[in-house]
């Protein structure tokens, strides 16, 4: 009689390694094809070496982000020689096949059917409805407690310096009671503080019109301040990314200022020179924004803003700069990234007017950290003495060990509502027991440097 039990490769479930590089909005997409893949019975390597295949994810806005894009498909093909490529850089696949004509697939960012049917193509899947079961909320590359929530993808602007547009098209708003259904989902399954995610959050709803759709026995707009509001009843942290500063930015801060979403504003200035922010064709940029970040502050005395700016931008002259450090001086922004500017190929800023030298773009650079570290070191010494909402990201005692029963003291680290995970500072929590991460302390502030705080665990 013929031996009718499955060989180990047969019975075993075909795996895939994944590389997910660039921004918070491809680790969404990472997040999509992953749910999907694992839906079909795929599980995930560790490693390169052992799985059925690699799918690499790229970034391709700079191009030095396009060098550690095909770095990561050149090290994924040494390892495994079998790799499918997908994400910004896709968008452009004769730079991928003209450095590796190995690859199996190229497909642009947010295509991820036609990633998944690549996947389908290499390596058909066997899925076993009865073992592969999946959490309703999808599977997540972030830790349990918090999580990115996409609200739309692309973008209407044309910031001379940008890509973005061709790259991931014109915006497309997902229906506000498709965004709520998602929140739900990750706040039952655990999530404890929600990240909202888009390339223009404040334009979200502009492409439908502002079109209601039907939620919880009522209906819900497509508009940004609806669905902040909306999404500060699920009583989780709501933090909100990449916000431009249109006007109707202003109405969102009242619902700061009732705890109902984070005092928290990441606002992508880019510049303050008139004549800079003209030729980067930025959005908003004729508002009087320190003009309506103290009428902001005003209104939600604990806001905190943060923002990102390009320093050597083509034409960017000494007297630019200065208005730039000089603005910074005003505005006192609590937490600031700076970009040395990169001629990204296709950009129309590289025509605008002649380029800065690397090595102005590098003392500017260092001139400006070195001011905005003062002024955050000054924003952080306010804080002394308060007491904080921190949530736990990390636990570990002091000499860095792991918690455990008798090894004493514990110092966790932390951020608080003034602080989004990767990007902005810690809180080093001292507390009498280990503190588990997700859980969010109340913590007295005892010390503060340059970029982070110190404080104990006074209540839980």
């Amino acid at each position: 009689m013929d031996d009718q039990t499955p060989s180990a490769d047969a019975a075993r479930a075909p795996t895939v390694s994944f590389v997910s590089l660039g921004c918070p909005k491809a680790l969404v997409d990472s997040e999509r094809i992953i749910t999907r893949l694992r839906a079909e019975g795929y599980a995930l390597a560790r490693s390169h070496e052992g799985a059925d295949l690699v799918v690499v994810n790229t970034c391709g806005f700079l191009d030095s982000a396009q060098a550690e894009s095909l770095a990561a498909i050149g090290k994924a093909l040494n390892e495994n020689g079998k790799v499918i490529v997908t994400g910004c850089m896709g968008a452009e696949p004769e730079t991928i096949t003209a450095a590796y004509p190995g690859v199996l697939a190229v497909t642009g960012p947010q295509q991820y059917e036609s990633v998944v049917a690549a996947v389908h193509r290499v390596v058909p899947p066997r899925h076993d409805p009865f073992l592969d079961l999946l959490p309703p909320e999808g599977i997540k590359l972030t830790p349990r407690h918090y999580a990115y929530l996409k609200i739309s993808e692309g973008c209407n602007n044309r910031c001379s310096f940008c890509i973005i547009p061709k790259l991931r098209g014109d915006l497309v708003s997902r229906p506000a009671a498709d965004v709520l259904r998602e929140a739900e989902r990750l706040v039952a399954a655990g999530v404890k503080e929600l990240l909202v995610i888009s390339q223009d959050t404040s334009a979200y709803g502009v492409d439908l019109k502002y079109a209601a759709s039907a939620w919880k026995g009522g209906e819900l707009r497509a508009k940004f301040l609806d669905l902040a509001r909306a999404l500060g009843e699920l009583g989780v942290w709501v933090r909100l990314h990449y916000v431009y500063p249109y006007p109707h930015v202003d109405d969102v801060i009242p619902l700061m200022a009732e705890g109902k979403v984070l005092p928290y504003l990441d606002v992508p200035f880019q510049h303050a020179s008139p004549d800079v922010l003209r030729r980067m064709r930025r959005p908003a940029a004729q508002e009087k924004t320190l003009e309506r970040i103290a009428r902001w502050r005003d209104i939600c005395p604990d806001l905190t803003i943060r923002s990102t700016f390009i320093v050597g931008f083509p034409g960017e002259t000494e007297g630019d700069f200065e208005v730039l450090l000089d603005w910074l001086d005003a505005a006192e922004l609590d937490r600031v990234g700076c970009f040395r500017y990169e001629p990204v190929k296709g950009a129309v800023a590289n025509e605008l007017a002649p380029p800065v030298a690397d090595a102005v773009k590098e003392e500017r650079w260092h001139r400006l950290m070195r001011r905005q570290q003062a002024i955050s070191a000054r924003r952080l010494e306010r804080k002394l003495g308060t007491r904080q909402q921190v949530i736990i990201d990390e636990a570990c005692t002091r000499d860095g060990r792991r918690p455990g029963p008798g090894v004493g003291p514990t110092v966790a680290k932390g951020r608080s509502k003034a602080d989004a995970p990767e990007i902005d500072g810690t809180v080093h929590v001292a507390s009498r027991r280990p503190l588990r991460v997700g859980e969010i302390a109340t913590v007295r502030i005892e010390r503060a440097d340059a970029y982070d705080l110190f404080g104990t665990a006074v209540g839980f």
